[in-house]
């Protein structure tokens, strides 16, 4: 298993509705195979993720956050690590709001 905690990431690509950016910052801790994470910056003021990590690292979570126009907003989601020749870990995801319009998209944040 990947062990996520005290990692950072920052996003590199993301689908046009989505929120989050190249501002966007996400701090991870992880305790056995519970993993949260803390994130800010760009449309995002704060938001929350909660989820569990499998055996190959893949991640299943739930996340809430408030943007720039004080909404909330909340979302499911689906990591799938790459781990890079750097030794750093790409994570691709597969997301869907759960408030909003509903809408799904993908997006890969990068470990700094």
């Amino acid at each position: 298993m990947i062990n996520y905690n005290h990692k950072s990431f920052r996003p590199i690509q993301n689908t046009d509705n989505g929120e989050i950016s190249s501002e966007t910052l996400f701090y991870y801790k992880q305790e056995g195979n519970i993993i949260a994470s803390e994130y800010k910056g760009g449309k995002i003021i704060y938001g929350h993720l909660i989820g569990l990590v499998n055996e190959e690292g893949c991640i299943e979570m739930c996340y809430h956050q408030i943007n720039i126009n004080n909404e909330i907003m909340t979302g499911k989601c689906f990591s799938k690590p790459e781990l890079l020749v750097d030794g750093k870990i790409r994570l691709h995801e597969t997301w869907q709001w759960t408030s909003g319009d509903f809408s799904s998209g993908t997006s890969i944040i990068e470990e700094i």
